[in-house]
């Protein structure tokens, strides 16, 4: 099969299921993700293995029957936030805003109070997409940094939902004018630094005990803007709403030293993400490799101005 042909298989499943989820209760759809979660899982035993394998790493103490039910129960969660995304197209903030809880509205408004724009920094865990267009909601729009999807339907699909509350999507490719011009204006950019990255494109910091290869692209924003850095990230309760919670913005101290400035912040936040995980394992995304990169020569810190790479 072509990737022309793919892609446009792909667009109409995605247009199928999207009318579908428009005319079906949202309890439905999402018990409708679940299972095509866990039939996706049952059949794609590549990935089920990468995350088992994955799972292996951080919880040494799990046995291989606590990993397995974890990996297939991530196939269920991402299947429902699948379908969530779909049936999200086209909803109120009516709709959408009681499906969601807050905690933390003391520290967006103190990062936003200081002035110098907030970075609000994120990982592919709950569902990050109700997490940005609820936020533009409740907070006024921000600007969420991210990959062009290789489907160019699939990618307007998601850049409409992503600017249902007033958010803009910046192409990642060439994202640094723009965010360091919404940072000076005091806007809020959203942007995720929880996947591998080559070597060259970062530093390596302890994850699970074991050094991951992280983008310093939040941590250099901030060395060189002193924009907020506020992690913040959603989790699905058992009520079936998502709760968002703000952490407190990150407080630091310059030391003179750029390179270690980025790589001590860089660290605080996958450390944070760290713990967020441990919470809520099952709503990561194990999938991916996230321990591909591994370390030989330590490089040096990236600068923001690999932002646009």
């Amino acid at each position: 099969m072509t990737k022309a042909s793919r892609y446009r298989l792909e667009a109409r499943a995605a247009a199928a299921v999207a009318a579908l989820a428009s005319v079906l209760p949202l309890r439905v759809v999402r018990a409708f993700g679940r299972g095509l979660g866990r039939l996706l899982g049952d059949l794609d035993r590549r990935h089920v293995a990468v995350a088992t394998a994955n799972l292996r790493q951080a919880f040494p103490h799990w046995d291989e029957v606590r990993r397995l039910r974890t990996a297939r129960e991530v196939y269920a969660h991402f299947g429902q936030v699948l379908l969530e995304i779909l049936w999200l197209h086209g909803r109120s903030r009516e709709q959408v805003l009681p499906l969601v809880e807050l905690e933390g509205r003391d520290n967006v408004e103190a990062a936003f109070a200081a002035g110098r724009g907030v970075l609000c920094v994120t990982a592919h865990i709950g569902n990050w997409e109700m997490h940005g267009l609820t936020h533009g909601w409740m907070f006024g729009p921000i600007s969420v940094v991210a990959r062009p999807l290789d489907n160019p339907d699939l990618h307007r699909r998601l850049c409409e939902v992503r600017t249902l509350g007033g958010n803009a999507v910046i192409d990642k490719r060439h994202a640094l004018a723009q965010v360091v011009r919404g940072l000076k204006g005091n806007r809020g950019i959203a942007i995720l630094i929880d996947q591998n990255v080559q070597a060259q494109d970062g530093i390596f910091v302890d994850f699970f005990g074991r050094a991951a290869a992280t983008t310093t692209v939040a941590a250099a924003l901030a060395v060189r803007t002193g924009c907020a850095l506020l992690p913040s990230h959603t989790v699905l309760g058992r009520d079936g709403r998502y709760r968002l919670v703000y952490d407190p913005p990150l407080r630091w101290t310059a030391s003179g030293d750029r390179q270690a400035d980025i790589a001590r912040l860089t660290q605080q936040l996958t450390s944070t993400i760290e713990g967020w995980i441990r919470d809520a394992p099952e709503q990561w995304l194990w999938l991916h490799k996230r321990w591909k990169t591994e370390p030989s020569l330590e490089p040096s810190a990236v600068g923001a101005d690999d932002l646009a790479d």
